[in-house]
């Protein structure tokens, strides 16, 4: 029997994972790139970074699994959702693509607030109005650049840029679409309210197609690029955080999993759609059967990365040391304009600092919980569940001079945590609470990381041994597609656990004790964050 793969797209690499039928993993490749923020509130991507970055990924899964292009049955893709470019008639890019942390257009959703739009289209689509969302950047080029805005073509994903580029087609899965906001909440048929107040036709769209669609007859040239046979088949699949849910056991209705990779998310499947009265959680369709409910936090594994990068790279160690900023981030000249780049160069460290996430998380791991009374609001690129506010900012409450680096690196795994509370709290009041929480995604592979969540959460987690969920949720799609599983809820039950943490009753306390204080400071502190944001802005 052949091998199946997941390919997943996120936001600073590709993966490629190649599986057998039981879900054993025989090969994988990674290829990373770059996060482009020319300005504050903009984050951007160059597509024909990642279109590499998928070969890459592909030829070193090919040779680490050490297979031929013939032992291929079919490739699933999962992608970041709430990605948006613009193309003309030849598929070229008019722009960079912008990705789901760009929160450019955060006029125009204020706009839609004020207009009392933005609550009529959460009750039409599933999705909250926020700058992620593709409808409110297609206002922004509508207003911003109008002479693009007509040129288009048709307006894109990096999946359906992919895809066309593979097969000369144009087809977003139903699960990709309901996230662009422009979807009806049922999931057949794009919103006409929406299509009108963007001011585009379906026409500029792609073809919606069911997660399980099949395309055949791969571009000789990029299949002989990746390594593949022309004619293995593709599976369009669906968005990284439904095929998260799937491939880390959570495809059953009522399962909860959470994800934290550059981001986070809490999810559950339902059974009807769900719409929160106060507009607090997404709903996305998903098949004909099923609706994704849940609520996605902006700064996951990107808020590790930045202080890391930003205050720890080649500063002295140990818990009371010096902690004061030291490295500046990578710049690039381009097009007259200074772009930081987040992720994935490499820069120095001093050698008795931590080298490693893993080591910077075990020093965090040497203060007790709390941090001593250090708290990290994490919202470094504003905030989407369950607060929807892009001018939200990053903020360290409550240092003192007995705070060391240990501390702050505490505070800010905490702070993640924290902001992924929640969401799990909103979502319990809309579906009722978890019995478990099943964790994927790359904080995943950090038992301390995974266990403080339980103590955050105050309930138990689980990790199922196939947490780089979303690409193993793709290739269990592409499975189903072609008939080598019965139904996605089947491989829920094989699904294996490596570890599992119950709440730390002496920690959960102390949590129990921090989280209103976390909430309250947010809530104390977002009539400032617009001035704060505006300050941010440049020209």
């Amino acid at each position: 029997m052949g091998l199946f793969v997941g390919l997943d797209i996120g936001t600073t690499s590709t993966k490629v994972f190649m599986y057998e039928r039981n879900g054993k993993i025989r090969g994988s490749g990674k290829a990373g790139y770059s996060l482009l923020v020319p300005e504050p509130g903009r984050a951007e991507q160059r597509p024909e970074d990642i279109m590499s970055a998928v070969a890459e990924a592909f030829r070193q899964a090919m040779k680490n699994a050490s297979v031929k292009p013939g032992d291929i049955e079919a490739v699933g893709v999962s992608t970041a959702m709430h990605s948006l470019m613009a193309v003309d008639g030849e598929g070229k890019p008019l722009t960079e693509l912008i990705t789901w942390a760009d929160n450019r257009s955060a006029p125009q959703l204020e706009r839609l607030k004020e207009s009392g739009e933005a609550e009529e289209l959460y009750k039409l689509t599933g999705t909250p109005v926020h700058p992620m969302s593709p409808l409110c950047k297609l206002l922004w080029w509508k207003e911003n650049k109008p002479g693009l805005f007509e040129k288009a073509a048709k307006f894109i994903s990096i999946k359906e840029y992919l895809l066309h580029h593979l097969f000369g087609v144009y087809a977003i899965d139903v699960s990709l679409a309901a996230a662009t906001g422009l979807l009806e909440v049922s999931g057949t048929d794009w919103s006409e309210r929406a299509l009108k107040l963007a001011g585009i036709g379906r026409e500029r769209l792609s073809r919606i197609v069911p997660v399980t669609e099949v395309l055949r007859g791969m571009n000789p040239e990029m299949a002989e690029s990746c390594g593949l046979s022309p004619d293995t088949p593709w599976v369009v699949g669906a968005s990284d955080g439904a095929l998260a849910n799937i491939g880390s056991g959570a495809a059953g209705l009522g399962r909860t999993a959470v994800t934290i990779g550059t981001s986070g998310a809490v999810r559950r499947f339902a059974s009807e759609p769900l719409i929160d009265p106060q507009g607090r959680t997404f709903c996305y369709a998903f098949d004909e059967k099923r609706w994704l409910i849940g609520g996605p936090t902006n700064n996951g594994g990107i808020a590790l990365r930045w202080f890391k990068e930003q205050f720890l790279d080649g500063a002295p160690s140990g818990a009371g040391a010096d902690s004061r900023f030291r490295g500046q981030p990578e710049r690039r000249q381009r097009r007259g304009r200074n772009h930081v780049v987040i992720g994935p160069g490499k820069q120095g460290y001093a050698k008795d600092g931590p080298q490693t996430f893993d080591e910077l998380i075990g020093m965090a791991m040497t203060v007790p919980a709390g941090a001593d009374g250090l708290v990290f609001l994490p919202y470094l690129t504003g905030e989407r569940a369950p607060y929807w506010d892009p001018d939200a900012r990053g903020v360290f409450a409550g240092a003192g001079l007995h705070h060391g680096r240990a501390h702050f690196a505490r505070a800010v795994l905490e702070g993640v945590l924290l902001a992924v509370k929640g969401v799990t709290e909103t979502l319990k009041e809309l579906a009722g609470p978890p019995e478990r929480l099943l964790a994927s995604g790359g904080f995943a592979s950090s038992a301390a990381w995974t266990g403080l969540l339980a103590d955050i959460a105050g309930v138990r987690v689980d990790v199922p041994d196939s947490y780089e969920a979303s690409a193993y949720g793709a290739a269990l799609v592409a499975m189903k597609a072609l008939g080598a599983v019965d139904s996605l809820e089947q491989a829920d039950e094989h699904i294996g656990i490596i570890r599992s943490h119950a709440p730390n009753e002496a920690n959960r306390a102390v949590y129990e004790k921090l989280y209103p204080l976390f909430k309250d400071l947010y809530w104390r502190l977002e009539p400032l964050f617009p001035q704060l944001a505006s300050m941010q802005v440049r020209g």
